[in-house]
């Protein structure tokens, strides 16, 4: 099998490969184009104040390794994400995470920039582990299919450990 994107390491959820390399490519190589969604959900940090809204910055990588936000759109990669919350507590938010680009820890870095890490991310900046894992979950892939024309849908089923933090 042949690897088309990449999820961070701790992610779970849905992961598209290839049957074969020349297909890999295709895919690879239209892969702005062809893709019209790609839902995330994630459990963050503290109770979210806006019930929805946009985060656009521009991504840069430090010589540490680590990715940040910059204002500087020369060098920096364009990012944009969209976000609506669909449970909170006083100490968590479970989000509903739309990218419109996709780029490398993206949903990371825009929530630990909006005072919010993901629980379980200490390398962005979680203060907080309760579900002993990252809380972030790659839970829709939809795509043109190169040689089918049509668009497919991969879903993946949010663990059960998400909701149970927002139970009574």
């Amino acid at each position: 099998v042949f690897p088309v994107h990449r999820l961070d390491r701790a992610t779970s959820g849905v992961m598209l490969f290839a049957k074969n390399n020349k297909m890999q490519h295709e895919i690879r190589d239209y892969w702005t184009k062809i893709v019209s969604e790609r839902t995330y959900i994630a459990v963050v940090e503290g109770e979210m104040k806006k019930d929805k809204d946009t985060i656009i910055t521009w991504l840069k990588e430090g010589d540490d390794k680590l990715i940040y936000s910059t204002r500087d759109s020369i060098n920096g990669k364009k990012a944009i994400t969209h976000y609506k919350v669909l449970n909170k507590n006083k100490n968590y938010s479970l989000l509903e995470v739309e990218l419109e680009t996709g780029r490398k820890n993206q949903i990371r870095v825009h929530m630990k920039d909006i005072g919010h890490s993901i629980v379980g991310d200490d390398k962005y900046g979680a203060k907080t582990n309760p579900l002993k894992r990252l809380g972030l979950h790659a839970s829709v892939l939809a795509f043109e299919h190169p040689v089918a024309k049509k668009t497919v849908r991969f879903e993946s089923k949010v663990p059960n450990s998400f909701f149970a933090l927002f139970r009574k």
